[in-house]
């Protein structure tokens, strides 16, 4: 099994907002790979993940980076594969990740998803995916119709909740 996706972190601490990516793309079937690069501590083999990435047969890249989050962007700048970063909360509650993954120059595109919003970053990289994958297509159908079902359910829930004033 090759994998269609990478998560790269800039560091392991990113891990518990990032295995929700992972867990969201092992549930719709689609292999990917996860692995730690620093923009900073690590700029070449970053260089070189993003320039081989597309050779390994990867079809998205989802970076997830904290503080000046460059990791995204650094890769973006190193390939031609579509590159979705995520923020990561940090310092400043992460708008200093957003706004530096979100700022990028003319020619170097990152999608960006909100802060800790890994799990949002892994459905644009499916429905990315299911453009050439009925199959996939299929199970991110479900998926949000699984959503709406449990809206449904909410709403028809707080039907029953019983005020004195309350008029529905």
């Amino acid at each position: 099994m090759e994998p269609l996706v990478s998560i790269i972190m800039g560091s392991t601490s990113d891990l518990p907002v990032m295995e929700k990516a992972a867990a969201f793309l092992d549930s719709m079937q689609i292999p990917f790979e996860m692995n730690a690069l620093s923009a900073h501590r690590t700029p070449e083999a970053v260089e070189s993940f993003a320039r081989q990435a597309s050779g390994r047969g990867i079809r998205v890249i989802i970076a997830g980076a904290g503080m000046a989050a460059a990791l995204p962007g650094v890769i973006a700048a190193n390939t031609t594969l579509p590159v979705i970063g995520v923020p990561v909360k940090g310092m400043l509650d992460g708008l200093d990740a957003m706004l530096s993954i979100i700022q990028m120059p003319p020619g170097i595109p990152v999608a960006t998803v909100g802060v800790n919003g890994a799990q949002n970053a892994a459905i644009l990289a499916a429905q990315m995916l299911a453009l050439s994958d009925e199959g996939l297509a299929s199970r991110l159908t479900a998926y949000k119709l699984g959503l709406k079902q449990k809206i449904e359910k909410a709403n028809a829930d707080l039907a029953q909740v019983s005020y004195d004033f309350k008029t529905n």
